[in-house]
């Protein structure tokens, strides 16, 4: 009853942890938001250079849209501020599952994760999302159809997209934090690389507007290169395996002779 007891302590100070670090997660954010919000007007016109690229603009179809729409964006952008901040409650979470030489990594999982995750958003803005726009618009347009963008559904469209790629953009730091808590090795990785490149043309499938393999594999291209680097980085930083007991150790011990009687 006593080791149930601990278990069960154990268990609910886990949970109390990972509330803390949620709210400890949220609170950054909530600043991240109000500091976002001042400069929305001028995120919202980055946001919306691919529309201004096509000589449209943007529409409101109810009262509420348009404020609601900038304070998602601004939610968003929050995200991406307090990213560093939200890392290092991730990896204060699962350290103690950590070796005490693997805990020293902290601010190297911070910075890279934070970094990673900024470049995954920019591939989308800069890349994905110009492409994507322009490709879908005159689609509608070659078949007749007059477009008329409201603002809630486009900046809708670019946050799915900013926000898909910044998370797929985590993989060498998710692949390098599951190696270091003995979840997956580099060799099962490197064994399972195949199936790997196949989920990645998926997820590039999804993700890209056209049909055609040249741009799937535009797309495709980071994720396994990224896939690749998370290969790299596991065999550095991963927890290493134990090496296997020679036969000749294990083997049982010549019995001792027994007494004459």
């Amino acid at each position: 009853m006593a080791e149930t007891h601990d278990a069960k302590m154990s268990f609910m100070e886990h949970l109390g942890e990972l509330r803390t670090r949620i709210v400890w997660s949220l609170v950054p954010a909530g600043i991240g938001l109000l500091i976002a919000f001042y400069f929305t007007d001028r995120i919202m016109k980055f946001l919306s250079r691919p529309v201004a690229a096509m000589h449209m603009k943007l529409v409101f179809t109810t009262p509420t849209e348009a404020f609601w729409t900038y304070m998602k964006v601004a939610m968003i952008t929050g995200l991406f501020i307090a990213m560093p901040v939200i890392l290092w409650n991730v990896w204060a979470f699962v350290s103690p599952g950590l070796h005490k030489r693997e805990r020293k990594y902290a601010a190297p999982f911070v910075i890279v994760g934070s970094l990673l995750f900024l470049l995954g958003g920019a591939f989308a803005l800069l890349v994905v999302v110009p492409f994507a726009s322009t490709f879908l618009v005159s689609f509608g347009q070659e078949q007749g159809l007059q477009p008329m963008l409201s603002v809630a559904s486009y900046m809708d469209f670019v946050i799915k997209f900013t926000l898909a790629f910044a998370l797929v953009f985590e993989m060498p730091v998710v692949i390098t934090l599951l190696s270091m808590i003995g979840v997956v090795t580099p060799q099962f990785l490197s064994k399972n690389r195949k199936y790997a490149i196949l989920i990645n043309f998926v997820i590039a499938a999804i993700l890209t507007p056209t049909p055609d393999v040249v741009n799937q594999s535009l797309m495709a291209g980071p994720l396994i290169v990224l896939y690749e680097v998370g290969i790299v980085s596991a065999r550095i930083f991963g927890r290493r395996a134990k090496k296997p007991v020679p036969a000749q150790e294990t083997a049982e011990a010549p019995a001792a002779p027994s007494d004459a009687t």
